[in-house]
């Protein structure tokens, strides 16, 4: 296989935030990109991003919890850019409240997207990964998969994506396909933002209390994660498969 047919990336959850700076850096690396989320226009923005720095790349809307739109999106990416042969799920929503608080609704929006959408996405891009020989697929996790006070919904789902890499590092590795785990600490993005309101506090302040509790004394940013899952997505992490890296600036505990 040559290294162009290797080169196909989707990435979900990419208008914003850790999607988009996924998305720039991988098509920094040669990659053409396919930037899906729920609004397509959204996209736009980190299309524009990587097209007026040389780069290929494709807005794709797409309800990454719906099935039908799923594999409707994964078929459109292969006529407009190729087969994808690296996958990074990050789309993800929140749902905040305490257990007493939370709604079934609230529930099962943060479970279908961050988890089904994992699921629907690897299951419709894998076929494509078995027939190239060749494969990655980065799915992120998070801090919260500790557990995180007010985040049972988010909590589950995210401890739920290291068990779903894991076993698809298990099947689909005699394919040549990898799968691992990205799990971020605090980042600077809009879902931080939200859970600053929440809790009452000003951005600003939030992050200074944030950072006074990791180890290199500051907060992330996309780019650090973004980082880690180039590396994943790398030819050079062909040995390293079912893994969960946390990107929070140190120990957790």
């Amino acid at each position: 296989m040559s290294s162009s047919e290797q080169r196909v990336a989707i990435v979900t959850g990419a208008a914003r935030g850790i999607g988009a700076a996924t998305a720039i850096r991988l098509a920094t690396e040669g990659r053409a990109v396919a930037v899906l989320d729920l609004d397509e226009e959204a996209c736009r923005e980190t299309v524009e991003q990587i097209t007026e720095a040389g780069g290929k790349a494709v807005a794709v809307g797409c309800d990454v919890s719906d099935a039908e739109q799923v594999e409707a999106a994964v078929a459109r990416v292969v006529g407009e850019l190729g087969a994808p042969t690296v996958l990074v799920n990050n789309a993800g929503v929140l749902r905040d409240n305490l257990l007493f608080k939370m709604s079934d609704a609230d529930w099962d929006a943060v479970l279908n997207v961050h988890l089904r959408g994992a699921f629907l996405m690897s299951r419709a891009c894998q076929s494509h990964m078995v027939e190239a020989g060749f494969g990655r697929i980065v799915s992120l996790s998070s801090s919260s998969a500790l557990g995180n006070r007010g985040q049972i919904n988010y909590a589950a789902a995210k401890a739920g994506m290291q068990g779903l890499t894991k076993t698809l590092a298990k099947e689909l590795g005699k394919f040549g396909v990898t799968a691992n785990s990205v799990a971020p600490g605090f980042i600077v993005t809009d879902m931080t933002a939200a859970t600053a309101e929440r809790v009452g506090m000003g951005f600003e302040d939030f992050q200074t209390a944030a950072a006074s509790q990791i180890p290199v004394q500051r907060v992330g940013r996309p780019e650090d994660v973004a980082n880690a899952i180039a590396f994943f997505a790398s030819d050079a992490a062909g040995f390293v498969s079912g893994q969960v890296m946390y990107v929070a600036g140190g120990p957790l505990n």
